[in-house]
């Protein structure tokens, strides 16, 4: 989940908290979602957090969760989205997830390299993605894809010209792989070279490093 989505789900949330009655008992269901929302996406040491546990299991106050989802849109809202990075954490773990399971198919002898090739490239190119994202830049004419992402990230100085470069040469060997060029891709060294390559570039420009 994406900082733009989690604003959206914590708006509906509010929302649905505000419309129904007082009584009603959709307000457990409310409450319990904002909670496991907060827990997974912010951490349960997070002020949202505790103070949602802080409400009657029995009967939970609307108005406090509204008030309490609401606050952290303003949170939000007010500049300090940058410094919120429980989001962009969980974000990164899914990429480290996701580059270890292609280091796994790469000491795989059984598996062609392409297998893992493709994995970083996929991986690597979400990971552009998201940064664009969270910088608000627009791709504007540009298809979306590795090469254009790189090339926006370049543009707005956020990488260097040996990092774009490296892109355009990941991008062009996951482009290989995906369209079957077994021959052209067989060097499982070349593979496992790809992968340190992009580890250490994303680790490098982690939110969470930065």
């Amino acid at each position: 989940m994406d900082t733009e989505k989690a604003i959206n789900y914590v708006n509906r949330l509010a929302t649905q908290a505000e419309q129904i009655e007082e009584t009603s008992p959709e307000i457990h269901s409310i409450a319990a979602r904002a909670k496991e929302f907060f827990r997974v996406y912010i951490g349960d040491e997070s002020e949202f957090y505790t103070s949602l546990m802080f409400l009657d299991d029995k009967k939970p106050d609307k108005n406090a969760i509204s008030n309490i989802l609401r606050g952290f849109l303003e949170f939000v809202s007010e500049g300090f989205v940058e410094d919120f990075t429980p989001l962009q954490r969980a974000e990164n773990n899914i990429v480290s997830d996701f580059l270890n399971q292609a280091r796994v198919l790469l000491e795989d002898k059984k598996v062609h390299p392409a297998a893992g090739i493709v994995l970083v490239g996929a991986t690597l190119e979400e990971f552009l993605c998201k940064w664009i994202e969270r910088e608000n830049k627009k791709l504007g004419k540009l298809k979306p894809g590795m090469a254009n992402y790189s090339r926006i990230l370049y543009e707005n100085n956020l990488i260097t010209s040996q990092d774009n470069k490296d892109i355009l040469a990941w991008s062009g060997l996951r482009n290989e792989a995906a369209h079957g060029k077994w021959e052209e891709i067989n060097s499982r060294e070349r593979a496992k070279i790809m992968l340190e390559g992009v580890n250490l570039f994303i680790r490098r420009y982690s939110v969470n490093e930065n």
